[in-house]
Parts: C-alpha cells; structure tokens; sequence
C-alpha cells in the first residue's frame, strides 16, 4: 500500500467512524455526510488540488452509491447507466459518454442492493429484472445474470430537480410558441392528451409540464409501473405497482392501478406509460368522462393511435376493433410527439388532432399546418363532423 493509499483509507476511517457514532443513514443523510467528508478531507490534505483529489477517493469509498455518487450529485448528468466493471456510461446533455469509473460485481451490487432499500423491491433469481425509484425520485432499473450474458446492468434516470412547465419548455425550444399557444388552449378546454415519443425523448417532462399548468383545484390520480411523474400539483394521489412476493402472491398490475384510480374522484387520470392491456382500462375511464394523461413509445402521432387501438385487444378475445376505434376516436383528443435528435436536442415535432372516425379507421389533422396555429373547434362539433 502506498503512503497515498494509507492516507485515503484513513480518512476513509475516520469519516465512517464519525457516521456510525452519529447514527447516519448513508442514503437519508447524504448531504450531511457529504458536508462531513468535505471537512475531514480539507483539514488532512496539503493543498486545494490534492484536497480535491483525496475527496473523489474518498467520496467513492463511502458514499452509499459509490463511484457512481459523483454522477448522480451531478446536476447537469441525466441519465447513468453500467454494462459491466469498466463500462460505466453517463448522458449529459442528450449525449452519451463512457467515463473512467471502474468497479467490481461486488460493489455494484452493493449500491443496487442500497438503490432498493428505499422501494423496498428486490433483484433475485427469481426476479431478475426491477425497477425502483431512489428518495430523490429518480428511476432506476437493474438486470441480472443469467439474463444477461456476465455483467449486471443498472440503469438511472435521473429525477429532474426542477418542474418545468409549458412556458419553460418554450423557452428552452422543445416548444414554438404556436405549440405552446396551441396546448395551452387544449387543457384549458379539458382535452385528453396522448404522449407519445421514443425512449428519453421527453415524454415524461412534456406529461409533468401539462399537469403544472392545470387549475389549482384539480384532483389528479397517477398510475405508474415506477414513480416517476411527481407532479407539481396541489390534489394528487399517485400509485405504482407491485411485483409479486417472495412467497408468491401479492402482485398488483397497471390495470388494477387504473380500476381503482376511478374510485378516487379523478378529474384527471394519467398512466405513466401504456404499454399492454392496461390500454382497455384507460378506455374505458376516458369514456366514462374522465379526462387523462398518457405517455406511449411510438415513432410518430399516428403510429402512437394505432398502438392505441391495438394494446386493448390484449385484454381479452371479446375485445374488438369495433369497440376500440370509436372509444378511442370518442375520449381522445390530441397526440403530442417528442423527439430526440441527434444532438440530444428534446422538442415536439408534431401534434395530431383526433377529428372522429369512420369505416376506414380514426381521422385526424395536423393541428397546424404548415407550421401555423390551428384554431381549435369545438369538442362536440368535431366529433359530429366525423
């Protein structure tokens, strides 16, 4: 062992001493033992460069996350995410980048093994897939081998620590103020609103921005597979599933979550992603007069309807086109499309207005053409023209 070595591991010591003595958590007292090791580090090293150096090593060794800490302290990294010891890859401005962090099996299940204590999930032979979500919200999801071929993979998606609102995203150019103008109009009349987008393209931000700009007095009911909207909302209720015991048994799915957010008083119903049968349950809210939320992977608006249109099928033999065409055409009222370019670069690139339906399927129209707003018709005269 070096003399630098002895030096880290003695501070590294001294710092757990003093945490265990005062009783820390080292998820729910980060901060306070982030100030500690500071302090600590700063009257033992020499000099400002080598206290910063002496701090990353140490930081490393005790903070609950490990080499991983400093990214997720890290307000400007979004996304982390770990293929195996020496492939640990961050997104920073819609980028990706491999970093220098290294560690082993051991330790990177030590800090999935603390990721989960907060959800209280687990990741086993048996479930060797999870998702959770950390105190600060943010999503994490984790895989095993032998589903993967050698190497854990972890996933975090960091929870943004700012709620951005219609206006913010204007303003950061995800929205043309024709858009912003256009949206705007649609939850003040109270219209259903689909999301749709690929992987990280900002479904999510756009879905929590719409909830921020809705009357104060609205009560909002949130089903998600992991907690990941937290709206900015006064009246809110938000539920997440759950996987199936150790001992069998337990399991709470999507559609439960949607059944029972109807017995809620719900002014609006919003599912974090639909993806499966849970499909046919929103349906079936949003034709009994509740207005909704959702986000759905899609490559464009129009795609993301006949996603729609398929995923209730699931639910069941007696489930047909017949019925789902004109549910759909009935409840839902506009799909917004998010994309991510290759710059990283988030923003809507198209919003469909449903118009109503016919024999040949759901009729929609560019809500502005030609890149010029659309003035919107009334609810019920559209879908009479249909």
């Amino acid at each position: 062992m070096t003399t630098t070595d002895a030096h880290i591991q003695q501070l590294v010591e001294m710092l757990r001493s003093q945490i265990r003595r005062r009783e820390w958590d080292l998820i729910a007292d980060c901060a306070q033992i982030r100030e500690l090791s500071v302090e600590l580090v700063t009257e033992a090293s020499l000099d400002r460069h080598s206290a910063s150096a002496d701090f990353a090593a140490v930081w490393a060794q005790v903070s609950a996350f490990g080499v991983l800490q400093e990214f997720l302290d890290d307000d400007d990294v979004e996304e982390v995410w770990v293929n195996a010891d020496d492939r640990v890859f961050i997104s920073r401005g819609g980028s990706a980048e491999l970093t220098c962090a290294v560690m082993t099996q051991a330790e990177l299940s030590l800090i999935i093994e603390r990721m989960l204590r907060h959800s209280r999930r687990r990741v086993d032979a048996r479930s060797p897939f999870v998702d959770a979500t950390l105190p600060d919200g943010s999503r994490v999801h984790a895989v095993i081998p032998t589903i993967t071929a050698s190497s854990i993979a972890l996933n975090v998606r960091k929870f943004p620590r700012r709620a951005y609102t219609l206006g913010d995203l204007r303003d950061r150019g995800a929205l043309t103020s024709e858009q912003f103008d256009y949206l705007s109009r649609s939850l003040a009349r109270g219209e259903t609103i689909v999301v749709s987008g690929a992987t990280n393209s900002g479904k999510t931000t756009m879905v929590r921005a719409m909830l921020g700009s809705l009357p104060a007095v609205t009560r909002v009911i949130t089903c998600e597979e992991v907690f990941e909207l937290a709206p900015d909302v006064v009246d809110v209720v938000s539920m997440q599933t759950r996987m199936e015991a150790i001992e069998g048994g337990g399991e709470i799915p999507l559609r439960r979550l949607v059944v029972e957010a109807l017995r809620m008083r719900p002014d609006v119903l919003v599912i974090g992603e639909v993806r499966q049968a849970e499909a046919f349950e929103l349906l079936i809210a949003l034709n009994s007069g509740v207005r909704g939320f959702c986000t759905i992977h899609a490559n464009s608006a129009s795609q993301a309807l006949r996603k729609l249109i398929t995923l209730p099928l699931l639910a069941g033999s007696n489930v047909t086109s017949q019925f789902v065409v004109p549910a759909i055409a009935d409840s839902v009222d506009v799909v917004v499309h998010m994309h991510r370019d290759d710059r990283g670069r988030r923003n809507v690139t198209e919003i469909l207005e449903v118009v109503g339906w016919d024999a040949m399927g759901i009729k929609t129209r560019d809500a502005m053409p030609a890149g010029k707003p659309h003035q919107q018709g009334d609810r019920n005269q559209r879908r009479g023209a249909a």
